[in-house]
């Protein structure tokens, strides 16, 4: 049967996708033998991605490992994705879900830093950060539990260049998220598989494919530094098109000469 030219275009956006997925996997060895990754699904369009790459890539003979996706419901913030979705993508993906609700009430301590790449010094009344927190903190609870080793975040390559721009303007420091992180306090690693691809790439994708996006979204959702972060991109991207590959590619080719040698 011939292929539509929809189908045709899916599958383009597909290898395109596919291509930056395998660049980061193997550039920063990012998944090895007999792994076992927790995905963190929250139902957006990264993360359904990261589901989609992940569970065909566990298809392929070598290297041999296993995904589980985990979507995290915090009772006290109003919006959800539609869990029937969830589960009927992962299982087309091949990919087990699981689905946990946590609460922020629950007696959880939010003050322990979670070492992760994320800017410090957040306040705990901050919605964002304590939402992200106990997210998180259930990721590492899960991925114990089931015996992972990996937990598989969707950040794209917008997503780093935003934070190194955060970490720049509100923390004083040249930092962002790294491909891969060996948490200090337990034995597991961060690797984000999408570092190497753009966030227009994906958003094109998932309109192509259909990806059905959340059915009510998060009500902080747009007064983030992220969101400040993310319009100041947009401005650079406006002076240079190529504004998102240079500002990734400055993080690796800071020359330790052009450093300064003390605090101002």
């Amino acid at each position: 049967m011939e292929k539509t030219q929809e189908q045709i275009a899916i599958e383009k956006q597909r290898t395109r996708l596919t291509k930056f997925f395998h660049e980061a996997c193997a550039g920063y060895q990012l998944i090895e033998e007999g792994d076992h990754i927790l995905i963190g699904l929250s139902g957006g369009k990264d993360s359904l991605l990261l589901t989609e790459l992940l569970g065909k890539r566990a298809q392929i003979y070598k290297p041999r490992f296993r995904v589980t996706a985990l979507h995290v419901r915090v009772k006290e913030r109003d919006y959800h994705s539609d869990i029937s979705y969830l589960e009927n993508f992962c299982r087309q993906a091949n990919v087990p879900l699981v689905v946990r609700d946590v609460s922020i009430n629950d007696g959880m301590s939010a003050t322990s830093s979670l070492n992760d790449g994320m800017m410090p010094n957040r306040r705990e009344a901050n919605p964002c950060f304590l939402c992200a927190w106990y997210r998180r903190k259930t990721l590492f609870n899960v991925a114990q539990e089931l015996g992972c080793n990996k937990i598989a975040l969707g950040h794209h390559k917008d997503d780093i260049v935003q934070t190194m721009l955060m970490n720049l303007v509100f923390a004083g420091s040249f930092a962002t998220m790294p491909p891969m992180l060996q948490l200090e306090k337990m034995p597991l690693r961060i690797i984000r598989p999408l570092c190497l691809i753009p966030e227009a790439d994906i958003i094109a994708y998932a309109q192509k494919r259909g990806y059905k996006k959340q059915s009510k979204l998060c009500p902080f959702e747009h007064e983030s530094a992220r969101e400040k972060a993310k319009d100041l991109l947009a401005q650079m991207k406006a002076l240079n098109p190529d504004a998102l590959s240079t500002l990734y590619n400055a993080m690796t080719n800071i020359k330790p000469e052009y450093l300064p040698k003390t605090k101002s």
